[in-house]
């Protein structure tokens, strides 16, 4: 790799290898091998970060991300699409499958729905308390919508998402045996969706493909149905990615 000819750039390509290298603190010579600037030039941009919480030296020779870039990782995964127009995306969604629909946000090793279409659907009617569904479906390890998010997440997230424990809750077919769970994400960067079934309630499965911004993760669209053997996964799934790749032009658009 070439080193940098501008100050700025040494600064994006140390702040660029917290993300590659996957680890929250790293020292000066890490840094200097992920991104061919030498040790004393890593250092002076570490250093001269430290005044407007850029970096965080937690000990001698010891970096993280600090606060400054804490808050710009904030401000740039605020940027959501219009209300409207993705509210409509999931009506539309919802008028082709007839299922639950919910559009989801990354939070860190954690997804939150942020809008739903439910049509004419009565959720009185059906066996589950839907405060205990979200909280299942707040994990990224469970369900459709989770992994569609955790299959294009870096790397340190999914080594947390990975020990954490499945949640109380989750249904029986959720996917608890690592090797298994990693392989279902290989699955879900080929596909483009990820499909579920009976992870995040028993009798109920789940589709979802990604939302991304360029080459990271923004969030998932998913759609949750009564579990069906004689479902038609490939109407579901092309339904489910158009949505999603609708979603992702609202978000590019902004």
């Amino acid at each position: 790799m070439t080193k940098g000819t501008s100050h700025g750039q040494r600064v994006f390509r140390v702040q660029a290898a917290f993300v590659a290298l996957g680890g929250d603190i790293l020292g000066p010579t890490e840094i200097a091998e992920s991104t061919g600037l030498d040790t004393a030039t890593v250092y002076r941009v570490l250093q001269a970060g430290l005044y407007d919480e850029t970096f965080e030296q937690v000990s001698r020779g010891q970096y993280r991300l600090g606060a400054g870039s804490a808050r710009l990782g904030m401000r740039i995964m605020a940027r959501t699409p219009d209300p409207e127009a993705a509210h409509a995306v999931l009506e539309d969604l919802h008028n082709a499958t007839a299922g639950l629909v919910g559009y989801y946000t990354a939070v860190g090793s954690r997804k939150l729905c942020v809008d739903f279409e439910i049509g004419d659907c009565d959720l009185d009617q059906f066996a589950f308390n839907p405060a205990e569904l979200i909280a299942v479906n707040r994990c990224l390890r469970v369900g459709a919508s989770g992994r569609a998010i955790l299959a294009h997440q870096s790397p340190a997230i999914l080594e947390k998402v990975l020990a954490e424990r499945v949640p109380d809750g989750a249904g029986s077919g959720v996917i608890r045996d690592r090797s298994r769970l990693l392989r279902s994400l290989d699955e879900v960067r080929v596909a483009g969706y990820a499909v579920a079934h009976q992870e995040a309630i028993d009798g109920w499965d789940s589709i979802a493909a990604p939302v991304m911004w360029g080459r990271s993760i923004q969030g998932s669209v998913g759609v949750m149905l009564p579990s069906d053997p004689a479902s038609d996964l490939d109407h579901l799934a092309a339904a489910t990615v158009k949505a999603a790749a609708r979603m992702t032009s609202l978000l590019s658009a902004k």
